[in-house]
């Protein structure tokens, strides 16, 4: 049945087709002698990986490039159990010409199995058989609540910000939560997650080779030969975020162990144009979903750099390392400078529904404090302030302000200032000298075993975690006295150890380091000379 509406609509597109169609035929005679190039499937596959950047687009050009990369690695034994393990959890991607509207009316025909009904809709394909083969009642999750798809009581600024929203309905209560970039665009089949080693096809070796590229450029202080021989090992194990048809956008190369229940990340980074989407959040979170459903293991170990430290956090990572020493020393590369960091993967948590899990336990826990206080309840104003000659009331006369726990001395604990005035500024100082790749000799106090008279021709001792502990307990109440003890560690350096000495020379950078970011705040540029001069 067309109705007037539909009616309306197909005139209008057809005024419009015209109008194309005309503007077609103006355009094809103003360029009739010059034709654009079109893009076929080899000219596409002539692309490179890595930054994009089209050199020969023959094929034996292409393998010719492939084999000299792997060549060092392919005369090595495969690991037959791997290669099993890792074709059981690939899987076919949707075919491209299937259109977004079906893909998203199939999904949501079929509900997920946790009890929760998304209103985004679409199951990932990445992880289907690991959802497959682990179920709810396997993992013992509580059940906590239904996800409902609701409207968000709060418009969203654009259609990207959107799309990113997901809300739900729990206890009575609608909450939302945002989904990242790298989510929707998994889910819109623009990129995916690939399970890659050098298995010898064509296209393992591009995407390994995609990898190395970005690896090679992300970590410049690494050797090349050394990052080839490592991505192309047999042994290894790499996760690659991969936009179609084969672009490689980032990705992580591990070593398992399985003997001993945990594996080392070898490298892991993301091309730097791409560091904004989340891709390294959620390549982390597929990493684990694969390596817990395919592998004996439960634990990450790696050594990472100053830059990536905070990184690694974000994903569970720990400086404290709970493994025996005995189970992994010798089977990891130990990097100078770099810190050791592990991870405890939790049995019960799916690492890819994580910010829906957050989201639900923050709905409980909000719901228990609605049941044993009264932070909820809106009450109405006071109509004192109507009246311009009101006069001063007690407090706790205010509906809700007993209820809240307020007294006179926690008033008086509220108004005296935690932090000095200038703890951002040193807080900013002393991380801008902890992530400088000059701070290794300073991070730790020195080792009196190793250096038996250092403290006796130091008077003043100083270190930058001591200046982290004295800064988070306020020991700090002037920009004076931290710029002090910024001095003694160099000073100090200086004083023990000759100008020729690396000490010396990186004394000099981490000072210049300090000196660059306190011009970032030009009131207190006094310092910035009083530095220069102890040189």
């Amino acid at each position: 049945m067309t109705t007037v509406e539909d009616e309306d609509s197909a005139k209008i597109k057809d005024n419009n087709d015209d109008e194309s169609n005309n503007a077609e035929k103006d355009d094809t005679q103003e360029h009739d002698e010059k034709k654009p190039e079109t893009v076929t499937e080899d000219s596409r596959d002539g692309i490179d990986i890595a930054e994009n950047k089209p050199h020969d687009n023959s094929d034996a050009s292409a393998d010719k490039e492939l084999q000299k990369d792997g060549e060092l690695m392919n005369n090595k034994d495969g690991n037959p159990k791997l290669e099993e393990e890792i074709k059981e959890y690939k899987h076919d991607s949707p075919s491209d010409n299937k259109s977004a509207a079906s893909t998203e009316n199939e999904s949501t025909d079929q509900a997920p199995k946790d009890g929760c009904k998304e209103n985004v809709g679409v199951k990932r394909s990445s992880n289907v058989k690991i959802f497959d083969k682990v179920k709810h009642d396997d993992l013992g999750l509580p059940m906590v609540g239904e996800l409902i798809s609701e409207e968000v009581d709060e418009e969203p600024i654009d259609e990207e910000e959107k799309k990113r929203v997901v809300g739900y309905t729990f206890d009575g209560e609608k909450y939302s939560y945002k989904e990242k970039p790298s989510v929707i665009e998994e889910r819109e089949g623009k990129i995916e997650f690939r399970v890659v080693n050098n298995d010898g096809k064509r296209d393992s070796l591009i995407i390994l080779t995609g990898l190395k590229n970005i690896f090679q450029k992300q970590l410049p202080e690494m050797p090349k030969a050394y990052i080839t021989r490592l991505v192309f090992d047999r042994s290894h194990v790499s996760i690659a975020v991969i936009r179609k048809p084969l672009t490689v956008v980032g990705g992580i190369t591990i070593k398992p162990f399985e003997s001993h229940h945990f594996a080392e990340i070898v490298f892991c980074a993301i091309s730097s144009s791409e560091q904004v989407r989340g891709y390294g959040a959620h390549m982390m979170n597929h990493l684990k979903t694969f390596v817990r459903g395919m592998m004996d293991i439960q634990y990450f170990l790696t050594y990472a750099d100053n830059y990536a430290i905070g990184y690694f956090k974000k994903q569970g990572f720990t400086k404290e390392i709970t493994l025996p020493k005995r189970v992994w020393m010798g089977y990891i590369k130990d990097y100078e400078g770099g810190t050791l960091m592990q991870c405890s993967m939790l049995p019960k948590i799916r690492y890819l529904d994580a910010p829906k899990i957050l989201s639900l336990q923050r709905a409980a826990i909000l719901r228990k404090i609605r049941s044993v206080g009264h932070s909820h309840v809106i009450r109405p104003g006071l109509v004192q302030f109507k009246n311009e000659n009101f006069k001063p009331m007690n407090p706790l006369d205010i509906p809700g302000i007993k209820h809240a726990g307020w007294t006179k001395e926690t008033d008086e604990l509220a108004k005296q200032p935690k932090r000095s005035p200038v703890y951002p500024i040193m807080l900013t100082l002393l991380t801008e000298m902890q992530n400088s790749p000059s701070n290794w000799p300073f991070l730790q106090p020195v080792n009196k075993k190793e250096v038996p008279d250092y403290y006796e021709v130091i008077a003043e001792p100083m270190d930058l975690s001591t200046m982290e502990v004295k800064l988070e307990n306020n020991a700090y109440e002037t920009l004076d006295d931290f710029i002090y003890d910024c001095r003694l560690i160099f000073n100090n350096c200086r004083q023990y150890n000759g100008e020729s000495t690396t000490f010396y020379k990186n004394a000099n950078k981490l000072e210049k380091v300090l000196i660059n970011k306190l011009k970032d705040y030009p009131e207190y540029s006094q310092y910035c000379d009083m530095l220069q001069q102890d040189k």
